[in-house]
């Protein structure tokens, strides 16, 4: 018996394709040095105003803070004035020559304005040029004074205009630069020249190094910033949420006692009728089978908003008629509150009496919480077409002494969820004497009168 071994050649595309990770590497690095400094280099970005809020735009006068968001553009100006007064006194070359020399220094530093990457560029190529036209006369190499200046002004605006990736890039290709400037020209040091190599990288990479560090901040300050906002988002959505499904729980129980009369008198009904025809009690059997349909599914839709541990209360929902037993809970709690009713009181739907009650728990709820102290009133109004109630408290004594309450601030939105499931309107703001109140409308429909058959 013989075991043959099938070998699979591994095809030639694969094998181009898996690179070691030094390769990756490298190549990612090349990829990312030719978008930060080569890819659309000369791209035309010019440096926005500063935006309101900022270091200069913050105070004072309308016009100063105009003329605060140029602030930026008017520093980039004064150092391409240090530089090309640096240029002026530390050469020795003078005429057409030493006047092209202050031009390559200030140049760069302009350019940042409006063309980042392009004026690192600029200020390389116009410093050889400058040390080419300088001839040897200055005592410094590879930067000229005024390009020494002009260098570190351009890598640091630079810098601060583009991520840190580049102030790497920046400072590796100056060194690079620097280097080779320095060996092409081929000074000696018999001739007394000196190399502001060392400090030119020194310098740069410190201010690099800030520069690196406080964007990476600012961008992490950013994130920060986002993710409360979207923090803060989800749980307003989530409080929403939990708004609707506790409405949902209790009108679930209304609706299902109200289903459940129905079904009960629908199969009582034709017991109180002597010999009551065949139509009406087929009529009646279709009613009840109906609201039992209705029922089961009406327990299977709005079930799925119960949690998991909770449990159905065995009390039916409260209503207005237990509006004093909640007052007289609240007072035990230490908050001076008293009632007032109005109009004719009358028997409203069930979800109206229910909403009401609950509005009024939260107002008061909400008072012991940010108020305490101080007193409230609630009003109570039985108008022509539907309920007003109003709740309102006073400035709590001592308002240096409350302490915020984890959680809180969700109140409001269960009331408006309330007041809009019943097409009512609901105001809600702080008092001229430093309180709150709440004002709420329920619409109650007139119930149509029932005609007396001829």
């Amino acid at each position: 018996m013989t075991d043959t071994t099938h070998t699979q050649p591994i095809p030639r595309d694969r094998t181009a394709r898996e690179r070691s990770p030094e390769f990756r590497f490298a190549a990612d690095a090349l990829r990312g040095l030719w978008q930060d400094l080569f890819h659309h280099a000369f791209a035309y970005r010019p440096l926005p105003p500063t935006e309101p809020g900022g270091l200069f735009t913050r105070s004072g006068s309308a016009r100063m803070r105009e003329y605060g968001a140029w602030a930026p553009h008017l520093a980039v100006a004064a150092v391409a004035g240090l530089s090309a007064f640096v240029s002026v006194v530390g050469t020795y070359t003078d005429g057409l020559i030493g006047l092209l020399c202050v031009l390559l220094s200030v140049a760069p530093v302009l350019l940042t304005l409006v063309r980042p990457v392009g004026a690192f560029w600029v200020s390389l190529a116009g410093n050889a040029l400058a040390l080419f036209l300088d001839g040897g006369t200055t005592r410094e190499a590879p930067w000229l004074p005024g390009g020494f200046v002009a260098h570190l002004a351009v890598v640091t605006v630079v810098a601060m205009r583009t991520r840190p990736r580049t102030a790497a890039w920046m400072w590796l290709l100056t060194a690079v630069y620097g280097f080779f400037t320095y060996g092409l020209f081929g000074w000696s040091d018999d001739l007394g020249h000196g190399s502001d190599l060392g400090s030119m990288l020194f310098l740069a990479g410190v201010l690099l190094l800030a520069v690196s560090v406080r964007q990476t901040l600012r961008q992490a300050r950013r994130e920060v910033s986002v993710h409360q906002t979207v923090t803060e988002h989800e749980r307003s959505r989530r409080t929403l949420l939990e708004e609707r499904t506790t409405i949902a729980r209790e009108l679930h129980d209304v609706v299902a006692h109200h289903m459940s009369v129905v079904a009960i008198q629908a199969e009582a009904a034709p017991y109180r009728v002597e010999n009551p025809p065949p139509e009406l009690e087929k009529a009646f059997a279709t009613i009840r089978e109906n609201a039992v349909a209705a029922l089961t599914e009406l327990r299977r839709v709005l079930g799925v908003v119960r949690a998991q541990d909770y449990e159905a209360p065995d009390a039916p929902q409260p209503t207005l008629a237990d509006l004093d037993a909640l007052l007289a809970n609240v007072r035990n709690a230490g908050l001076d509150v008293t009632k007032t009713v109005t109009g004719a009181v009358r028997e409203l739907p069930q979800g109206v009496e229910l909403s009401a009650y609950r509005i009024v728990q939260e107002a008061l709820s909400n008072t012991l919480r940010h108020a305490p102290g101080a007193d409230a009133k609630v009003e109570i109004g039985y108008v022509l077409g539907g309920l007003g109630l109003r709740v309102v408290n006073g400035a709590p004594p001592a308002p240096s002494l409350i302490k915020p309450s984890p959680g809180a601030g969700h109140g409001i939105t269960g009331m408006r969820e309330r007041v809009s499931m019943l097409n009512g309107e609901m105001t809600a703001a702080p008092t001229a004497e430093g309180g709150y109140e709440v004002t709420v409308f329920l619409p109650v429909p007139a119930a149509a009168p029932i005609e007396d058959e001829a």
